[in-house]
């Protein structure tokens, strides 16, 4: 179980001597639970920016007015160091303040040199000044599992002595609190009880709605709306079979696992832009039933030590704790750029890299991960190798028959009463050369001009002019393409189309 984890590392932890313990979590009234239970006799001192300097059991003020240097300048020159559990909330703006980051970086270097006391700094944002990074050992209050979850909700439902929830919506619950945090999950569950005194299926929309809130906040995961279908996409036969192979297995996984069969990995889409990547993304969502969540890994980089590493952990964690989901990751050669290099930025993609390349190798979640990317040849080698993913995938510009069917779906999403009378032989014909993206950007065209007009229908013409104001992707990309073609053909990806 989490807290037994988290309860045995903080009490190893502090019986090692470990000077400054950083619990990355907001959940403060579980962490005073578990510093309790770990003290072992050990006095606890608690400072906190709304309350200053306080008794620890009973939160009430000890001196008033006491600021937290003086309470580092008392601790540190009256010697009341040992045996205590120096508690710090709330101090993640003084930890960016030379003087304080200096102050307490003495309290660190007296615990090294003997005195038995523990600093323990609670904060839900991870800042580490440089100057103590070699004091601190971060501690991070994992995601409840499915268990847990079904506990809390018991729990809530015994002490308010509410009906008991059948199994099936029991497990419902479960799924749809996974990634909230004890604290929310208890602040939902009194939600929908003051609603109407129960708990029931429609209480499912609040958890979702709440769980794209919690995204959101985070800042580094967005929670992308499921409209695109597999239907959407025109051609890439080969690649949407694949992804109605895995589908079967992603929905019946634990029939799967006894089968024999392994927990699905992801996919690396990579190939032409406007070609389909993202589009494919969106509709394996749908095909699995399962959220979305785009990774904005331009997102994950902070300005202290280890906090882009921080980041990604927990965008990581976030994801795997909502899953199943789809892990969407666009542009990957962007996120990885300057592998190798030399200076502080370089260093730090490395990191996150190998950080990246250890959990798609290792990962046995239900998170799908869907990366895309336009030019691979700027991706490390490593990330090609398998069993990183489970295929890569090329897209390159859509053949005659593709084109047709890309034609085909955006009349019918626009003018559906219209696709009878256009003849779509001509529009294939001169349109060689025309990425879907493309392709979808003329019938925009054709139907706005057309309504400009005042025209009762579109007809082919309208699209044919919408053709000849267009400069097609290949012409615009040729050498690029050229080079692009090439790469993919010699690393023998296999290709989206039939």
């Amino acid at each position: 179980m989490e807290d037994k984890n988290l309860k045995s590392k903080f009490a190893r932890y502090i019986d090692a001597g470990f000077p400054i313990i950083y619990l990355n979590t907001f959940e403060e009234d579980k962490v005073d639970t578990i510093i309790k239970e770990v003290s072992s006799g050990r006095e606890i001192y608690e400072w906190n920016e709304t309350s200053g300097y306080i008794d620890f059991e009973t939160k009430t003020p000890i001196f008033e007015d006491f600021t937290l240097e003086m309470m580092i300048d008392q601790l540190k020159h009256d010697g009341l160091l040992d045996r205590k559990i120096i508690l710090l909330k709330d101090v993640n703006s003084y930890l960016e303040e030379p003087r304080i980051v200096s102050k307490i970086k003495g309290l660190a270097r007296l615990i090294n040199q003997g005195a038995e006391a523990t600093i323990v700094i609670v904060s839900n944002v991870l800042i580490i000044p440089k100057e103590l990074e070699k004091f601190i050992t971060i501690l991070e209050m994992d995601y409840l599992n499915s268990d847990e979850i079904k506990k809390t909700i018991q729990n809530f439902i015994k002490k308010y002595e509410l009906d008991e929830v059948k199994d099936n919506l029991l497990d419902e619950f479960a799924i749809a609190f996974k990634g909230l945090t004890e604290f929310e999950i208890n602040n939902l569950l009194a939600l929908s009880y003051a609603d109407d005194g129960e708990l029931s299926r429609k209480d499912l929309n609040l958890i979702f709605g709440q769980k794209q809130q919690m995204i959101k906040k985070a800042g580094i995961l967005e929670m992308i709306p499921l409209k695109e279908t597999i239907d959407d996409i025109g051609g890439l036969e080969n690649l949407k079979e694949w992804l109605k192979r895995k589908a079967k297995v992603y929905k019946n996984i634990n029939k799967a696992k006894e089968y024999g069969v392994d927990m699905p990995k992801g996919l690396l889409i990579a190939g032409v832009p406007g070609c389909g990547k993202s589009l494919s993304a969106k509709a394996t969502a749908n095909l699995f039933e399962v959220p979305l969540l785009r990774l904005d890994m331009g997102r994950l980089m902070g300005k202290y030590v280890g906090e882009s590493e921080t980041n990604l952990r927990n965008a990581i964690a976030l994801a795997e704790a909502i899953s199943p989901c789809v892990l969407w990751i666009d542009e990957l050669e962007k996120a990885f750029a300057g592998i190798g290099g030399d200076g502080g930025a370089a260093e730090v993609t490395t990191r996150l890299f190998g950080n990246f390349l250890t959990w798609m190798q290792e990962k046995d979640s239900p998170t799908f991960v869907v990366a895309t990317a336009n030019d691979i040849t700027k991706l490390p080698a490593e990330l090609l190798r398998k069993g990183r993913f489970d295929e890569i995938f090329y897209v390159g510009l859509p053949n005659d028959k593709e084109r047709e069917k890309i034609c085909q779906i955006h009349i019918n999403k626009r003018r559906p009463q219209d696709l009878k009378n256009i003849d779509i032989s001509k529009i294939i014909s001169k349109s060689k050369g025309f990425s879907g993206a493309d392709i979808e950007g003329i019938i925009k065209d054709a139907v706005e001009t057309a309504f400009a007009d005042d025209k009762k229908d579109i007809e082919t013409n309208d699209i044919v002019e919408a053709i000849n104001n267009t400069h097609s992707l290949s012409e615009l990309m040729k050498d690029s393409l050229e080079k692009m073609t090439k790469e993919y053909e010699s690393r023998k990806f296999k290709n989206a189309s039939k």
